[in-house]
Order: C-alpha cells, then structure tokens, then sequence
C-alpha cells in the first residue's frame, strides 16, 4: 500500500511544484510595474481610451458644437450608401496602396543587393540612401516636392532642356497622385535598410555551391536570394501596406486632395470630416472603417504567405508562414 502511495505523492508534490512555479511568474515585485508604468500609462491614457473613446463617438453625432446625440449604426450606414466622397477616397487609397507598396519593396530591394557588396565606402553610401527616409514624411519635402512637379519646377526646367513641354504634375488629375506614389518610393530607406539586415543573414555557401553547379546570377537570385528574403519581403509588404493606407502629410501639403479629388486619400478625407466639417462622430466611423480595412488587408496577405513564405528549418525546408 506505501509502495504504490509513493510514487503518486511524489507526481502530487511535482505537480504542486510546477504549478507554484507557474504562479510565480506573475509575482512581479513592485519595482516591474514602477518600470512598465510609463509605458502603461502611455497605453491607456494615449491609445486604449482614445480607441475606446472613438468606438463611442461612431455610434453618436458628435459635433463640437452641439451635445451628443446616439445615432446607433446610422453613421456607417451612411457610409456604406449615400457618401460618394467617401468611395472616391476609398478608390484613391487603394489605387496608391496597389502601385506605391510594390514600387518601394522593388526599389529597396533591389538597392539592398546592390548595396550588399564588400566595397571600400560603402557605409557612406548606405547612409546616403537611407537619409531620405528620415526627412521624407516632413512637411519642409512636402514642400519641395510640390515645388518640383509645379508648372515653373524644376523636373519641367529638366524636360525643357530636351525640347519636352511639361506640364502641371500635381494640378493635372492625371499625374497628381503618381507624383505622390513618386515621393513614397522615394523614401525606400526603411525598407532597404531591413532588406540589407536579411541579406547579411544569407548563408554565402548556398550561393558557392550554385556557382559551382554553373547558377547565373539571376538563378541565384531567384533560387536562393527570394526564397531566403521572404520573411523579411513579407514583413516589408505588411508594413508598407499599413503605412501606405495612413498616409496623410504629401496629400494633405502639396495637393490638398486635388485636382478634382484624385489625391483624396482616406486619411485626407477623414480629417477633412473631423476638422473642417466638425462631424467628430462621422469621422470616428470612418477611422474604424479604415481599421477593418488594414485588418482585411493584413488578414489576406498573411493567408496567402503560406504559399510564398518560407522558413529556413522547417519541415522540408520550404513549408509556409
């Protein structure tokens, strides 16, 4: 009766010991939160209850200058069938998310293999390239930006020199938002910079041995280098295609949403509604409407990585994310 009463006192002592160890973790002295409060405090004051806060204000009308009166879902159906405006914006967005993220990824990607190399300065260059990114969202490269594509800019100064008329780049409807997707590319330093990282972490034996088995470079490219990158290209695609979806500063300086709406971003029209409308609570609607769009997006993009992301150490060598 004690021999089979041993070991089960001794599984019942374990498994106290495993659950007490459990219970610990949480134990966190007072110093921890005294470390994390700023933090926390950041949270909750700066994102939890604005976010909190916003939800409210979609289902009221919300106007600053009257009380606020709950409309319910009225705010989204209004959304979804009588503002036109709002699926322009939509439009606009989805079109410079589509050509302004790809565009970006190609140029930082194929700077961050040009960039890969052993040659005497090349930090200076690198550093070069990724300057731009620091100062591209400022309003000052707004700015200059808008002065450039103008009538009198200098890219027309430039095509003037070749007998070639130029015209208004960021007055035509046309041209006004590729110039906009123009800047964006432009401002590939973040994006070339993480490129580079997952570059360096490309074992050189992969590329000895297919140089051995006679792999062009291209082959080499497209065998190892994408294969290998793709972690760090869908990390990239996530980031880009958040960031592109919020932008708000080169539409808002240097076409103010125009000519005739064609650079109307959602963000753009969004402030629009909540600061020169006053519709506070029709503007919280439209940001959680954007909200759901990124998270769509971001759902998509993460279902379909499987097929195209590959983990080095997996079963096979090649399963998906």
């Amino acid at each position: 009766m004690n021999r089979a009463a041993g070991p089960a006192i001794q599984a019942a002592s374990g498994l106290q010991k495993k659950r007490g160890s459990f219970l610990k973790r949480w134990d966190a002295p007072i110093a921890g939160y005294l470390f994390i409060m700023p933090w926390l405090l950041g949270f909750i004051g700066l994102t939890a209850y604005p976010m909190i806060l916003s939800l409210y204000y979609s289902f009221t009308d919300y106007t600053l200058m009257e009380p606020i009166q709950w409309v319910g879902l009225r705010n989204y159906e209004r959304i979804f069938t009588i503002d036109e405006k709002f699926t322009q914006s939509v439009k606009v967005t989805f079109l410079y998310v589509l050509a302004s993220v790809p565009l970006k990824l190609i140029a930082a990607l194929l700077v961050a293999v040009i960039l890969n190399k052993a040659v005497r300065g090349i930090s200076a260059y690198r550093t070069a390239i990724y300057f731009p990114s620091l100062i591209g969202g400022s309003i000052a490269v707004s700015l200059l930006w808008r002065n450039m594509f103008g009538v009198d800019g200098f890219f027309n100064s430039v095509l003037a020199l070749f007998g070639i008329e130029g015209r208004g780049w960021i007055t035509n409807p046309d041209t006004a938002l590729w110039s906009l997707i123009l800047l964006t590319v432009w401002q590939f330093g973040s994006s070339m910079v993480i490129f580079l990282a997952g570059l360096k972490q490309i074992p050189k034996d992969l590329y000895e041995a297919s140089s051995v088995d006679g792999a062009s470079r291209w082959m080499q490219f497209r065998k190892i280098t994408l294969p290998m990158l793709s972690p760090t290209l869908y990390f990239n695609l996530v980031m880009g295609i958040i960031n592109a979806f919020q932008m708000f500063t080169s539409a808002f300086v240097i076409t103010n949403g125009g000519p005739m709406n064609s650079t109307m971003v959602y963000a753009m029209y969004l402030y629009e509604r909540a600061f020169s409308s006053y519709q506070l609570g029709y503007a919280s609607a439209l940001a959680w409407v954007m909200l759901l769009m990124i998270v769509a997006v971001s759902v998509t993009v993460a279902a379909t990585s499987k097929y195209w992301v590959f983990y080095e150490g997996e079963a096979g060598g090649r399963k998906g994310a």
